[in-house]
């Protein structure tokens, strides 16, 4: 069995020599399109988490038996295509739950306690020349007691869910497919968790239905008191409409880890804010806990495993 893992820079620090216990394995650190083919000849798996997949591809690979996308979200390859050139797809879930609702809450802390303002304070020396043992800085709040809603109930949505609830928030919830109804907590309209939540947290894939579900319109309905954060997919949330609100004040404060585009362009507005406090931004690793990734890397070799029989 030939492997080719074409983009493995995205489960770095991870050992994946045990690719190599399956088969004939070559990896690549990044794979761009012009480079696909020629990696690809003669494999019989492909592990791919961004490089993407369509027809043309297949068509070219008469060999591949296999798909393996080290991710959940399986935009990257044509799912039709590869039914009709019995090319099987699988990718991985369940494997980065934890790390995701812990940078949640990363997220939502640093906006909420102002945690790098107070560090730097004191390491800039201005606490130890400032007489005084309590410094009255920018005002933080708690989570007890705030109206947490969380859109996309799947299962990152129910573990930040249990931990708000932990937390002492009350939690609600706004299912994006219509079809989580019973986890637990009260779902209510979209409209309704925009404008009545202090702390917004998304959780979805991107999809027809959830595409721009966070516009101008959507944003306008928060109270200026109240914070959005998401870790779902970038093209859930209209990130021009969302720099406009951040700078005529209209909300409290944003926080994201995924964009649009990805790597976020140089020209975002979310750059370029007036008040860049009022936003943080990290660049799509909620998903990449170092055990997240091992598990992932582990998962791959299930997929591959119960595709050969071996």
């Amino acid at each position: 069995m030939k492997i080719v893992f074409l983009d493995r820079y995205t489960v770095a620090n991870v050992d994946t020599s045990v690719f190599g216990l399956l088969g004939d394995y070559s990896e690549y650190d990044y794979t761009y399109p012009d480079q696909l083919i020629d990696r690809c000849k003669g494999a019989d798996v492909v592990i791919t988490n961004k490089v993407y997949f369509g027809e043309d591809e297949m068509k070219q690979l008469p060999d591949l038996r296999l798909i393996c996308i080290a991710a959940t979200g399986m935009n990257n390859v044509d799912l039709d295509a590869a039914k009709e050139h019995n090319i099987a797809v699988k990718n991985v879930v369940n494997y980065s739950t934890s790390s995701v609702a812990e940078h949640t809450f990363a997220l939502l802390l640093e906006l909420y306690k102002s945690i790098s303002h107070y560090d730097a304070y004191v390491k800039d020396s201005s606490y130890s020349q400032s007489g005084r043992f309590f410094y009255p800085g920018p005002v933080f709040h708690e989570i007890h007691g705030k109206k947490w809603g969380i859109i996309g109930m799947g299962n990152i949505g129910k573990k930040v869910a249990a931990i708000a609830t932990a937390f002492g928030a009350q939690v609600v919830y706004y299912s994006t497919s219509g079809r989580n109804l019973d986890a637990g907590y009260p779902s209510i309209a979209l409209d309704e968790l925009m404008s009545t939540c202090d702390i917004i947290t998304i959780h979805a894939p991107l999809n027809d239905a959830t595409r721009d579900l966070i516009d101008i319109k959507a944003l306008n309905l928060m109270k200026p008191t109240a914070y959005v954060i998401n870790v779902g997919r970038g093209g859930i949330v209209d990130e021009a409409a969302l720099a406009t609100v951040l700078n005529n004040d209209a909300i409290a404060g944003a926080a994201l880890d995924v964009y649009s585009e990805e790597p976020l362009s140089a020209d975002s507005p979310l750059l370029k804010l007036k008040n860049p406090s009022k936003i943080i931004l990290t660049p799509h690793i909620a998903w990449a806990s170092y055990e997240a990734r091992n598990a992932l890397v582990q998962k791959i070799v299930v997929n591959i495993k119960e595709t050969f029989n071996v």
